[in-house]
């Protein structure tokens, strides 16, 4: 693949991407108007699955699917050649009520997902603690096993060093002004740093794609939605799986180090964390993990989920400019559907056969 791509956006899609690209032999420069991977892609959990799979569309589990099996071979090669360890990590995750246990075993079943009904063990885990606060814990969960998660940091990491090595330029701090077009194609971008012309370029900017893309943008449906987290730091894990309820989840890190998330907040640009998130960020994570009140907490950040309607993004080409492509819109799954997203769009872009049928995702320009 000879061709001069440029990359507008420099998280967890435009890595992707472009680690994908320059392995089919393109040559590849990523804008990124601030640092790399600090917006939604640092700020999320990594957890490798919708929260409740079988609440979403074909068109997203079908993605997040065929990307969670590409993971292993994925963050295994990444490691291999860069030294730094993504973590992945096939925790399990735990899904407390309430939820529908016959649609939840059903849609596993159909699909050859292994899926359980147990008892939980939190309420041996914290015996003691439940005593002293006289709160009661569900004592029944879903538990499916073989739910992986990734450490997103270092995920980011890895890929940086890889593009590096692959012969990719990263610019950051430079900031993309509207795309200048002629003939329906793009013939440069104008930039903080300059000016620049590409055979071909791809928007990654997540929450920002429609200010990105500009009178260009059609009826893209992509808006940023606010998200907070607490982290917290334990000597060792004080839980072994992903735990879940509602829109809450608890991460275990293997260093001990544990993630509270997440709020959906539909609050424009804007990153402030707030006092009631806090709240309640705590006091639901700390009725079903107790032992979070006794212990401080080390973190508390946002960041803006590029949202799309029913979670679908948008990827491939523009329909009206020739050579402008998207990969955008992952909403909560962004990191989950990074390499599969990666594959779907360098398999248009070099006319290759897509695994499945991708036509899902190029439904966003007409604002569905």
């Amino acid at each position: 693949m000879k061709q001069d791509i440029i990359i507008i956006g420099a998280g967890i899609m435009g890595l992707a991407s472009a680690e994908r690209l320059l392995a089919q032999g393109a040559s590849v420069t990523i804008l990124e108007r601030n640092k790399i991977g600090q917006e939604s892609s640092w700020a999320g959990g990594g957890i490798l699955s919708p929260l409740f799979p079988w609440n979403y569309s074909d068109a997203v589990t079908q993605l997040t699917g065929y990307s969670i099996e590409l993971f292993p071979a994925w963050t295994s090669s990444l490691k291999k050649n860069t030294g730094v360890d993504p973590e992945y990590n096939r925790s399990g995750m735990l899904i407390f009520p309430p939820f529908q246990a016959n649609i939840a075993m059903d849609w596993c079943q159909t699909r050859g997902i292994t899926i359980e009904h147990i008892e939980t063990p939190l309420t041996r885990i914290n015996e003691e603690c439940v005593s002293s606060t006289g709160k009661k814990i569900d004592d029944h969960a879903l538990y499916l096993p073989d739910i992986a998660q990734v450490r997103n940091p270092r995920l980011i990491s890895a890929l940086f060093r890889r593009i590096k090595q692959l012969g990719g330029k990263i610019i950051e701090n430079c900031d993309v002004y509207p795309l200048n077009t002629e003939s329906q194609q793009i013939t440069s971008v104008t930039t903080a740093c300059g000016e620049f012309k590409a055979d071909h370029f791809i928007v990654t900017t997540g929450a920002w794609s429609k200010e990105t893309l500009g009178i260009h943008a059609l009826k893209l449906d992509i808006k940023p939605i606010r998200g907070q987290m607490l982290l917290y730091k334990f000597d060792t894990p004080p839980i072994d799986h992903i735990i879940v309820r509602e829109d809450l989840y608890i991460i275990p890190r293997k260093d001990g180090h544990v993630l509270i998330g997440s709020t959906l907040e539909d609050v424009g640009f804007n990153k402030q964390t707030t006092a009631a998130a806090f709240e309640n960020l705590i006091g639901n994570a700390g009725k079903i993990l107790p032992l979070l009140y006794q212990m401080p907490v080390k973190r508390h950040w946002s960041g803006l989920r590029p949202a799309s309607p029913q979670n679908i993004p948008t990827i491939g080409r523009h329909p009206e400019i020739r050579n402008l492509s998207i990969n955008c819109g992952h909403f909560r799954y962004g990191v989950t559907m990074a390499p599969g997203s990666a594959e779907i769009l360098v398999n248009e872009l070099t006319e290759s056969a897509q695994p499945f049928d991708v036509s899902p995702y190029r439904m966003g320009w007409d604002g569905h």
